[in-house]
């Protein structure tokens, strides 16, 4: 029985080195090369002239336990940064959406067409600037299971309303000389390995081509970029005449309008003098900003914000939890040790900084490696979700949210074990041991 129980023992010290070696061996890879190099000595005499060496060695005296615990950390860290990524590749059509852009639909419904000839009529209306009428295609190709973001556009105006899409002259050239003429993404091309010259047999799970089957060929007059490393590249455009000739639907409408005001202050006004301009005719329409547009059509798949909210809340309070009770544990037992340095003539101010300091660092220990992971299971994902989330990337502005977390994660655990060692009596703690 005693053998089991020390082998039990070997395996759970052991065993915990191993789970967390992510963590512990590339710091040990560093200590190594500064040991050898000297670096150490300078650290340790500028830790020992500021008062840190104290803190480094016990935050360090209990590996297993620091590495369980920045374990913890680290895994709550990999949550949030991947998990508000990909918030921010949702909601990355909501949030790039030029403010002087309105959308104009059916007001039954999002799928239901427009008259061609509200085209003209909307550009009448004063404060219009440019209008672009589109088509959803329902594209895919070779498979129904390789959908692509596929419109019917009119080439000119599409490019005027949405100048975030990059082209060169050339292939802005070759596209609107082209009848059957595709422009795509570079998320797109990179994802299937297309080329300018490519002809491209592009199904839709939505129309029939006149000459029979659901089967358009079209050829790639450029690719596109965008002006914004979030903007999507995920999609193709090509010509509304080509499409309308083929298919076998009727050519009177259009899918829905997209346009640009003079001004974003005008939005309101000519929102609504489009509405009430077709307010009695057989299809009635609803216009709003693309930003309100973008963000109900996002929101038809639940409410992201509040999934977000409740997974990192979670998360997060769960590592709070742990962590405070370590470091309450770690500084009950040195209880003693801090009752020592006060007769010494530590200061209690001193201390609680101490403390403090050892709180920070083990949040930031495990915060940074945490956000480290992330980024590299960000940056290994990008390529393989580029069709679906073109606008996977961890930002700056996630990256900050995340040291935010580690200084508040650091100041909450840390406080109330500080207060306590800065309000410790020596006589008390002398009289506990």
């Amino acid at each position: 029985m005693t053998k089991l129980l020390n082998i039990l023992a070997l395996v759970a010290k052991y065993g915990g080195l191993l789970v967390t070696l992510p963590i512990w061996l590339p710091f040990w890879i560093i200590w190594f090369i500064f040991e050898k190099t000297g670096i150490n000595r300078l650290i340790a005499n500028f830790m020992i002239a500021t008062g840190l060496y104290l803190t480094f060695k016990n935050l360090f005296r209990k590996p297993l336990r620091l590495g369980l615990t920045c374990f913890a950390i680290m895994i709550a860290f990999l949550i949030f940064s991947v998990v508000t990524t990909l918030k921010t590749a949702l909601n990355a059509g909501v949030e790039l959406s030029a403010d002087n852009r309105l959308v104009v639909v059916n007001s039954i419904n999002f799928t239901q067409p427009l008259p061609y000839a509200y085209v003209n009529k909307v550009k009448a209306i004063e404060g219009v600037k440019d209008v672009v009428h589109m088509n959803w295609f329902g594209g895919y190709f070779q498979e129904p299971s390789q959908q692509i973001v596929t419109m019917a556009v009119d080439p000119e105006n599409y490019l005027k309303v949405y100048e975030e899409v990059v082209i060169d002259d050339e292939a802005r050239a070759r596209w609107f000389g082209n009848r059957r003429g595709m422009l795509i993404g570079r998320a797109l091309a990179t994802a299937f390995g297309w080329k300018v010259g490519d002809l491209i047999p592009m199904s839709s799970n939505i129309f029939s081509n006149r000459e029979g089957g659901h089967v358009w060929e079209m050829e790639v007059s450029g690719i596109f970029d965008g002006r914004d490393e979030q903007f999507g590249t995920n999609f193709a455009v090509f010509h509304y005449k080509y499409f309308m000739e083929t298919q076998t639907f009727g050519g009177d409408w259009v899918g829905w309008l997209t346009l640009t005001t003079a001004d974003p202050a005008l939005n309101e006004k000519v929102a609504k003098a489009i509405d009430e301009e077709f307010s009695n005719s057989q299809a009635q329409t609803d216009t709003s900003t693309e930003k309100a547009f973008n963000k109900a059509f996002i929101e038809q798949i639940g409410n992201i914000g509040l999934m977000i909210f409740g997974i990192v809340f979670t998360a997060f309070f769960t590592i709070l939890l742990v962590v405070g009770n370590t470091m309450i544990l770690a500084i009950r037992e040195r209880t003693g040790e801090i009752a020592t340095l006060k007769t010494l003539g530590f200061s209690a101010r001193s201390i609680f900084g101490m403390i403090l300091t050892e709180s920070m660092l083990l949040a930031f220990i495990g915060g940074f490696a945490g956000l480290g992971l992330a980024y590299v299971m960000v940056e290994g994902a990008k390529t393989f979700l580029a069709q679906f989330l073109p606008g996977l990337v961890l930002s700056d502005a996630v990256a900050m949210q995340a040291i935010g977390f580690m200084v508040l994660l650091g100041l909450v655990t840390g406080l109330v074990p500080a207060l306590n060692a800065y309000r410790l009596n020596i006589v008390t703690a002398f009289s506990r041991r």
